[in-house]
């Protein structure tokens, strides 16, 4: 299992259950990544998409205490979560958020994908800070690029002892 997500100067990942940026190639990146793929949320992060609906050409599954209609898998609890993903091939299921949903999981990810923004994007709700955690190395680092005004680098962290499931 994997995590993706974009992040400000202070690991902020949103503002008001929003995006912070609108970078055309951290969202071209995380489409790319993620189609056909897994992607497992929470229910704000669901809600935060256009319409509600779940994310097209991708299994969504949602951690939610009850039940969602739609065209989504509804897990229950962490045990439930983490039974569910175990079908699926390990580098197939993406975290995509939100900020609870990254704390929870983020220890059992073998990787997270980080589109770094060099900006403070007056965030309300944040992410661990990967480079202060001792459990995580950054593997990979892009070259500084533009995306619509802002700099950004696409990182890989490994965890360097993730917890197994």
């Amino acid at each position: 299992m994997r995590a993706i997500f974009h992040a400000d100067r202070r690991w902020g990942i949103g503002r008001a259950n929003d995006l912070m940026f609108r970078l055309p190639l951290d969202m071209k990146f995380f489409r790319e990544t993620t189609k056909g793929k897994v992607v497992v949320m929470g229910l704000n992060t669901l809600r935060s998409f256009p319409d509600g609906k779940p994310l097209k050409n991708r299994t969504n599954i949602v951690l939610c205490p009850d039940d969602v209609d739609g065209e989504v898998l509804t897990v229950h609890s962490l045990g439930e979560l983490l039974a569910k993903v175990k079908e699926y091939p390990a580098d197939d299921v993406f975290v995509i958020g939100g900020a609870s949903v990254y704390r929870l999981l983020i220890p059992y990810c073998s990787e997270v994908l980080v589109t770094k923004v060099d900006a403070d994007g007056n965030a309300d709700t944040f992410v661990p800070d990967l480079d202060a955690d001792g459990r995580f190395a950054l593997v990979h680092e892009s070259a500084p690029m533009e995306d619509n005004g802002y700099t950004i680098r696409f990182c890989t962290y490994r965890n360097l002892s993730p917890i197994p499931f």
